[in-house]
């Protein structure tokens, strides 16, 4: 599994193709969460989109936001071919990187879906506030310390 990180305008064509296709089966279709998941902040200058690409195409997604102060993980999903085979946590551990690369003291920052609470708090995520519903999914904020990055260096 080859894993990219680029501007959304430094990926293949097809490979942005495959990637929005994957957030749309999954959080449109299979979650049943009908919004604009095409959001103008897929193309701001900061975004970083972490791809894992199989031989079968995009096999996980996330995109990484640069909100200021914070790192903002968004938009991570895995194909269902891949669950189970810890494609998620490669993922993850691709992000944190680009995040870390983005801005080394920065905090990151996410909103889980409250049920992967426990998964995000192995990459040393904590809640960090009440949850909430999106989209009819209950959803909690997470906050990963930037001082956890450094301590693992």
């Amino acid at each position: 599994m080859e894993i990219l990180t680029r501007r959304l305008d430094e990926l293949a064509p097809r490979t942005v193709f495959d990637l929005c296709r994957l957030r749309q089966d999954v959080f449109v279709v299979e979650q049943d969460c009908a919004y604009p998941d095409l959001d103008d902040r897929d193309l701001e200058p900061g975004t970083r989109h972490v791809v894992l690409v199989d031989d079968d195409g995009v096999a996980a997604t996330a995109r990484v936001l640069d909100d200021d102060d914070v790192q903002r993980v968004g938009r991570v999903v895995c194909h269902p071919r891949v669950r189970g085979t810890g494609a998620s946590g490669d993922l993850m551990r691709a992000a944190l990187d680009a995040a870390a690369a983005a801005d080394p003291t920065a905090d990151v920052v996410l909103g889980a879906q409250s049920p992967l609470v426990d998964f995000y708090g192995r990459f040393g995520f904590v809640p960090d506030g009440p949850e909430y519903l999106e989209d009819g999914i209950p959803h909690t904020p997470m906050r990963r310390s930037a001082e956890v990055d450094a301590q693992r260096r």
